[in-house]
């Protein structure tokens, strides 16, 4: 089944965004719903990629798993509709396998990014100004180089259009001081763990993105997706090389489809043509088989 989009008039849609729409369930939790919505270049495609949900779903429940060994604080309660109140029960037949049950935070407005390597656009920063985020970064560096050091580079987060980097003074003056501190070692702390594992199972990560909220009791906890297929580069590393764009598990491979018609990454967006379409699903799966070591 495709779920391109969602409504059920006995709970109070909370917010739609790109890929999620967030119902609230009660006082203290919300229900996230992974579609099977595309976007790209911050634009929702009209076309749907079959099961892509799922694996949204199901990357974001083991990686909060295994980010327990390291002690991170996250926001899943469960993902197994069973186990969700009964007016989430009542909605099964959509919900399963799509679907997180999860605390409600405050949500702090601002993306944590942290790159390993230089692609997307800490590439295109690099190549206008020798910088990304603040950062000065030596010459002469390639297009999918492994960085000298890991990068923490936030983002704003934009509810529709363009999100947009931003150094680290810049999220303080938004967030503040020891929050934007806090942010940037728990960042980069998950980062270096996940990037090990995912080197043990052949998979680079190339860069991902995480978002934090606070509890009822003022802690910092990992929140929304966590690692997965539309957050992260995930390459082949078999297949990599230090230059030019990678083979990657990833919606990068819909990315370079895109680059090469005439469209101005302006809505509306161009549809997929069926090849595409089935290629994406793979890579999703693949992402999900690689790093599990199970098949969905």
């Amino acid at each position: 089944m495709i779920i391109t989009e969602t409504s059920f008039s006995d709970l109070r849609l909370y917010a739609r965004g790109k890929v999620r729409d967030v119902y609230e369930v009660d006082e203290d939790h919300l229900l996230i719903v992974a579609t099977d919505r595309l976007s790209a270049f911050d634009c929702i495609l009209p076309t749907a990629i079959p099961r892509k949900g799922e694996v949204l779903t199901a990357i974001s429940k083991f990686w909060f798993g295994k980010l327990g060994e390291i002690g991170v604080l996250h926001h899943l309660v469960t993902t197994d509709v069973n186990e969700m109140p009964e007016i989430v029960q009542k909605h099964g037949d959509i919900l399963r396998a799509r679907s997180m049950f999860v605390k409600k935070t405050k949500v702090f407005p601002v993306e944590c990014v942290v790159r390993g390597f230089l692609s997307g656009s800490g590439w295109k920063d690099y190549l206008q100004t020798g910088e990304v985020c603040g950062y000065k970064l030596p010459e002469n560096i390639r297009e999918s180089q492994k960085l000298p050091e890991n990068l923490f580079t936030p983002a704003t987060k934009a509810a529709a259009g363009h999100d947009e980097n931003i150094s680290e003074a810049e999220m303080s003056k938004i967030i503040g001081v020891g929050a934007t501190a806090q942010l940037k070692n728990l960042s980069l702390k998950i980062y270096d763990f996940a990037a090990n594992f995912a080197a043990s199972r052949g998979i680079i990560l190339a860069d991902t993105k995480f978002e934090f909220g606070t509890n009822k009791d003022g802690r910092i906890i990992l929140v929304d997706e966590v690692l997965t297929p539309d957050s992260s580069r995930f390459w082949s590393a078999d297949a990599y090389k230090a230059r030019g764009a990678q083979a990657s598990f990833d919606k990068q491979f819909v990315r370079d489809y895109l680059e090469t018609l005439e469209w101005d990454k302006q809505l509306p967006a161009p549809p997929l043509p069926p090849d595409i379409v089935a290629a994406t699903t793979e890579r999703y799966l693949s992402a999900y088989r690689i790093l599990t070591g199970e098949l969905l």
